[in-house]
């Protein structure tokens, strides 16, 4: 087993300063401390990797790391986009920041997402030693990739034109969407993977967005400013801010971070030995 690295040190010493400051500092705080908490909780987990395989996403290619970061951000606001249409997520004390800073410091928050999931899930993956579901194979053709596009067409305009009903497919219409045509532009892709009877990555992603999902909701709830959500039908049962059924919606969540990040990677050729979730 090989020893703690010391960048895992520094996500402990992150965490060990920043969780505390998040809760019990007075008036707006968090907008300086996510990023720095959300650092910790990343440098930590990537640690916890190469504790248990001897390597990790940082330490097989800092620069592809580092662009996890970079992509993320684009990334989420384009969920920040459709999510003024649905309005189910909201955020306390926004009208401290001009648009500008607004604009800056959210950037650099949402810059978290994707390296927190995709380093989560890792973790999982160590831990998935076999192949599951070997069996489970099926054949991808034309008809089943321009039905699953298709579907997912149709569920982003269902959810734009009625978001009040539809509002649950802002969760799965983008995977239905990109990961058809990453398999179609042979780049990586969940459907490439289960179709192959290897379905390790696809609950990989699941067990780490829940981790991510519970941190997300637990650090945020003594934060501020923060978010709170308004969701129809299913606003009962809060487990932090989050209704018990909203967490259903981070499975499918994980799937279109891996389906954005892997067709960044494709149209930008970044192949190569290092991939975020090896096998």
């Amino acid at each position: 087993m090989d020893e703690w690295p010391l960048h895992g040190w520094a996500g402990l010493f992150l965490i060990a300063i920043c969780w505390p400051l998040n809760w019990i500092l007075p008036g707006p705080r968090t907008h300086l401390l996510f990023f720095p908490l959300w650092l910790g909780f990343i440098l930590t987990f990537d640690a916890l990797v190469f504790l248990r395989k001897g390597h990790s996403l940082l330490s097989r290619n800092r620069n592809r790391f580092i662009s996890l970061f970079l992509i993320s951000v684009p990334v989420w606001w384009i969920f920040e986009f459709l999510n003024w249409r649905v309005q189910n997520w909201h955020y306390l004390g926004r009208e401290h920041f001009s648009n500008l800073e607004y604009a800056c410091l959210a950037s650099l928050n949402f810059s978290t997402v994707i390296p927190a999931v995709f380093e989560a899930s890792e973790l999982i993956s160590t831990f998935l030693r076999k192949p599951l579901g070997e069996n489970l194979r099926f054949q991808v053709t034309p008809s089943l990739l321009r039905g699953m596009a298709a579907l997912g067409v149709v569920s982003l305009a269902l959810l734009l034109l009625w978001p009040r009903y539809f509002f649950p497919f802002l969760w799965i219409s983008l995977f239905l969407i990109l990961d058809s045509l990453n398999y179609a532009l042979g780049h990586r892709s969940i459907l490439g993977y289960v179709s192959q009877g290897e379905w390790r990555p696809l609950l990989s992603l699941w067990g780490g967005v829940m981790i991510c999902a519970f941190f997300w909701e637990f650090w945020n709830y003594w934060a501020y400013p923060k978010w709170f959500y308004t969701i129809p039908f299913f606003d009962f049962l809060h487990i932090f801010e989050m209704p018990l059924l909203g967490y259903g919606g981070y499975l499918p969540f994980s799937l279109e971070l891996f389906a954005f990040y892997h067709l960044v990677e494709g149209l930008l050729r970044l192949r190569g030995p290092y991939d975020v979730l090896p096998y």
